[in-house]
């Protein structure tokens, strides 16, 4: 961190280079910074951008004793924090910060240091404690009204209790957050899921319940999450594949643009991917991927997969294309110009 009133005294790598009089790509060579002795860098452990306080610096080139920082356990209001250690003020991960801090409150107060965003200690706690579920508990949302949380903050707000208690319930979510149960308990649902599969994916010999049992969720809590780990770890997989056949797709010119294709998991237990098809010579407006039977055209670019597990029938702008569940990309793009593949 920044201790308070010495931003002034704030130097980057660049400016550390500057002051030896040599360039910055030869520092970083040398590394003099990494010599014993050297000042320690008060930018947070694993920021990209090392900062260093110019009076320690200036001392310990000059062969004089290094001044101490204010003691680190003596805080300051004014100290000035990064996002990693505003995220640990208030108990969260360092990327639910990248929500947090279009807060308005927190984007008035944000100072840029070294060409770090920085915001002053007084200003993370005030937005802490104006924040949803932070205040006394409420009997659960008042009937017939809305979700008390915008629907995009949901997922990082339910990640944070998550993350403060792997046994917290729907219930407990509609009681702090305001949210309607089942809103709470989809984003708990999707949240455990991948959670369980980065688990799992680091631990492979684990099977989603022993994985989910390590992680401290309930067994009777995760019955549909551990199902949807399952799937999660199938669209994972079968990722790469989806990007190559729509990058096919680009180069015969039926997409304008090499996008991804959009992945969902309908029910929790499928992979279902589309990819819209907006070419001037695209031959079907949309092509649909479902890991029970392959690929089929759509009729529609704004709904090409369709609601139910039913499939949907030939006919109408729907045609299945042959070659199995996942055929080569070259022969995705000729079995759509293949009428009778």
């Amino acid at each position: 961190m920044i201790r308070a009133g010495r931003q002034h005294l704030v130097r980057t790598l660049a400016d550390l280079a500057a002051q030896q009089g040599v360039g910055i790509d030869h520092y970083t060579r040398l590394k003099p910074y990494e010599a014993e002795g050297f000042p320690a860098p008060i930018s947070s452990k694993g920021s990209r951008t090392r900062l260093y306080d110019g009076e320690q610096v200036d001392a310990y080139l000059l062969g004089k004793p290094v001044p101490p920082l204010p003691d680190p356990e003596v805080e300051d209001d004014g100290d000035l924090l990064d996002r990693r250690e505003c995220a640990a003020l208030i108990g969260v991960a360092p990327d639910s910060w990248k929500t947090y801090k279009n807060d308005p409150a927190l984007i008035e107060s944000r100072i840029e240091a070294g060409g770090v965003e920085h915001w002053p200690r007084h200003a993370v706690r005030a937005f802490q404690a104006a924040r949803p579920g932070n205040a006394a508990p409420k009997p659960g949302r008042p009937k017939s009204t809305g979700d008390q949380v915008p629907r995009d903050q949901v997922h990082t707000l339910v990640a944070e209790l998550l993350d403060a208690d792997p046994t917290i319930s729907a219930a407990t979510l509609t009681e702090q957050l305001g949210v309607h149960r089942n809103t709470g308990q989809d984003a708990l649902t999707r949240l455990r899921a991948d959670r369980i599969a980065d688990h799992i994916e680091a631990h492979p010999t684990l099977t989603p319940a022993e994985a989910a049992a390590q992680l401290g969720y309930p067994a009777g809590q995760v019955r549909r999450a551990t199902a949807r780990a399952e799937t999660v770890l199938r669209a994972r997989h079968v990722a790469p594949y989806l990007v190559d056949v729509a990058a096919a797709l680009h180069q015969a010119g039926w997409t304008t643009t090499e996008a991804a294709p959009e992945v969902q998991l309908p029910g929790d237990d499928r992979v279902v991917a589309a990819l819209v098809l907006d070419g001037d010579q695209a031959p079907a407006p949309a092509l649909v991927w479902d890991e029970r039977y392959g690929w089929r055209t759509a009729a529609s670019r704004r709904h090409p997969i369709t609601k139910g597990a039913v499939l949907p029938s030939e006919g109408g702008g729907v045609r299945y294309l042959a070659g199995g569940i996942t055929p080569a990309p070259g022969g995705v793009v000729t079995a759509l110009t293949t009428p009778d593949a």
